[in-house]
């Protein structure tokens, strides 16, 4: 079924300008960029993505990074792409992803992670919709 999901890269890779390096794993592996743009997060727009987290006691810390400089956000669109993104992403540590993941390959540890994907049709459609609008 052809999906569309977000994907962010996150500060820590836009910083270490692996974003070229990023777009191209997944333009490879077939899957089209329907929109994108750069920006910075602001605390409003983190506290809105991020609302399953906001009583965690690593919020702060995750507002702080995902604030710190700019992101690039994009929509994915694809055969089963919500899936096929987030095993393309490898898992959260990139000490536990595979090689040649995005993270395994961009990641500094399991916060500073290189990406974001969203995590279910229903998560990719809400996110969508802060990054883009309806």
């Amino acid at each position: 079924m052809i999906e569309e999901t977000l994907v962010l890269i996150k500060p820590d890779a836009v910083r270490k300008k692996h974003i070229g390096d990023i777009i191209k794993i997944y333009e490879t592996n077939d899957l089209e960029i329907t929109a994108m743009r750069m920006l910075t997060m602001t605390k409003e727009l983190a506290a809105k993505h991020y609302v399953e987290h906001l009583d965690c006691p690593y919020y702060s810390d995750l507002e702080g990074f995902m604030t710190s400089g700019p992101i690039v956000a994009m929509i994915l669109k694809g055969e089963d792409a919500i899936k096929r993104v987030r095993e393309i992403n490898g898992k959260t540590n990139p000490k536990d992803a595979a090689e040649g993941t995005i993270r395994k390959l961009y990641a500094e540890n399991g916060s500073r992670n290189a990406v974001h994907a969203s995590d279910s049709p229903e998560n990719a459609k809400r996110e969508i919709n802060i990054f883009f609008g309806e």
